[in-house]
């Protein structure tokens, strides 16, 4: 239930004479006699505020919808009923907005969207519906739109908003049908005491159903839809997961990342964190894409390019396409730096800036994101045209969890966190790949530049290993002078990907090759020998 405080808070706001949609409030009210005027169990400036997400950013409109959503149930007092001519837009808008402004806007944004599923409504259109219907003049014209609209400054708020409206929503549905089941009780018209007991149970059970809609589904429509994808991934119609550029790794992953999980990728300080997720990030982005050199209608048919969302909460925005860019080249950032690069270094710097320019790799540089926002601007991404496949945050303990207070400890807001991104997974589709620092306890073990970190090594809260679905380990021995050696450079710095919880698949560790200067870590070409060669084809000694 939200807090009493909102609504107090609410409730002051309605009465002030400064805001004309307040006044309309205390006029509405009055006249229903199921909600008393002197408690409206509302917070408007929260039913405001939601309206101005969508005025600001239409791109809002799907997560609203989505949130405040309810079943139209047909009007149980029937035809003549004061609401049965309302649509189910307006009946929706009616229970979620208590502020009849409120509801006209939001029934407004409704009917546009309908007449336009792939466009997102703006103000004007708004402005248009709302003179047809004849209900502007009453919302407060088009000034009262451009007020709503500029009243907050960020839209990163936009789900918890909707959480708010929909329980203030829900309480008013329990108040009438309280109500409702009171007079009935008072008076029963002849019919007996079960089958009033029964009319009351079952106007509960559809407030319930109204607003907390099941997601039971039954044995027989799984295990259909299972098989049919069992089918599709032996007809190779679809790929069991995102590749990601490391063949050994996929092996151990089941075909790769696989939508609705977190992986959590985790190491010691100064290991490759980073650099191992952009590589994984460039590898899913790069793959599929057209090639310009080609003709488009020569190029054979390709499947579906990849778009990846890569936040950093470490590095700017800059720091990691230079990253990027001297990786795809194949050009080291120090010899950029102290100006020993060459003509033909300069030639692959522009050839790789090409090659990315293509790819749909989207970098967000906030610092301190809050699980909220990053809630907000995925859903944002995802819904535009590019789409989103893929999220990788670097890392989780740079996140807020927005709602816990610092009172309530680190863990707890780690473990906030780590459900908050868990659950965005699962809402969105995707798969989220988040790295994670290392307690120090790894190091306080003997031998600790060799020692393998375990799941009990994960910093700050247990609960990341919880909720993570894979958690896999990079682990090398951390020696500058090898890695700044010749060798190091030609042959690379062998690494561990260790992949120690896998809740779908095979546990196991895949060796790589970590190349310090390009910041790229690459397969281990494997070499064929004697060994490899099956007995059939092997040649038979002459007798």
């Amino acid at each position: 239930m939200p807090d009493r405080s909102d609504h107090a808070k609410g409730a002051g706001a309605a009465g002030s004479g400064e805001d004309s949609s307040r006044n309309a409030v205390s006029a509405a009210s009055s006249s229903q006699s199921a909600i008393p005027q002197a408690a409206d169990y509302a917070d408007y400036e929260v039913e405001r505020s939601v309206l101005a997400c969508i005025l600001a950013d239409p791109g809002c409109i799907n997560t609203v919808t989505a949130m405040l959503g309810v079943r139209i149930r047909p009007s149980a007092q029937g035809k003549n009923a004061p609401d049965s001519d309302l649509t189910g837009f307006a009946r929706n808008a009616k229970i979620m907005f208590r502020d009849p402004k409120h509801a006209a806007i939001y029934q407004s944004i409704l009917e546009v969207k309908s007449k336009s599923p792939n466009d997102s409504p703006d103000l004007l259109s708004i402005e248009d519906n709302l003179r047809r219907s004849g209900k502007l003049e009453m919302v407060g014209g088009v000034e009262a739109l451009l007020d709503i609209q500029s009243s907050i400054g960020s839209v990163a708020n936009v789900e918890n908003w909707c959480g708010i409206l929909r329980q203030w929503a829900m309480l008013r549905e329990m108040i009438n049908a309280c109500t409702s089941a009171l007079q009935l009780c008072r008076e029963p018209g002849g019919k007996e005491i079960h089958e009033l007991l029964d009319g009351i149970e079952q106007t509960f059970f559809a407030v319930r159903n109204d607003f907390v809609r099941s997601e039971i589904k039954s044995i027989g429509d799984l295990v259909e839809d299972a098989f049919n994808h069992f089918l599709a991934l032996m007809d190779k119609r679809i790929e069991p997961g995102i590749p990601t550029g490391f063949s050994g790794l996929d092996k151990l992953l089941g075909g790769g990342l696989k939508k609705q999980e977190m992986v959590v990728l985790a190491a010691r300080p100064s290991i490759g964190k980073t650099a191992l997720a952009l590589n994984i990030a460039r590898n899913i982005a790069m793959r599929n894409l057209p090639d310009k050199r080609v003709d488009r209608d020569q190029q054979p048919v390709s499947k579906d390019v990849k778009s990846v969302a890569f936040f950093s909460l470490e590095m700017s925005a800059e720091q990691v396409a230079q990253r990027l860019l001297c990786t795809e080249s194949k050009v080291s950032l120090s010899s950029i730096s102290d100006g020993s690069f060459n003509i033909e270094e300069t030639n692959r710097l522009s050839r790789g800036a090409e090659a990315l320019s293509n790819a749909h790799l989207f970098i967000d540089p906030t610092g301190g994101l809050s699980i909220f926002e990053l809630r907000a601007k995925a859903r944002k991404l995802k819904e535009s045209d590019a789409g989103l496949d893929l999220i990788i945050i670097d890392y989780l303990q740079l996140m807020r969890a927005g709602d816990v207070s610092s009172r309530d400890g680190r863990q707890v807001e780690v473990s906030a966190i780590s459900g908050g991104i868990k659950k965005l997974a699962k809402d969105l589709d995707i798969p989220i790949l988040v790295l994670s620092q290392l307690n120090r306890e790894v190091e306080k073990t003997p031998n600790n530049k060799t020692a393998r970190p375990r799941l009990s090594n994960l910093r700050e809260s247990g609960s990341i290993e919880q909720d993570a679905d894979v958690v896999i380990f990079l682990h090398r021995d951390r020696d500058e002078a090898k890695e700044n050696n010749r060798e190091a450079a030609r042959n690379g710095v062998e690494s561990l990907l260790l992949v120690e919880k896998n809740r779908n698949g095979k546990t196991g560790e895949v060796k790589v090759n970590f190349f310090p200067s390009l910041m790229e870590f690459r397969s281990i070409t494997h070499k064929y020998g004697e060994q490899d060669i099956p007995d059939s084809m092997k040649k038979k000694p002459e007798s």
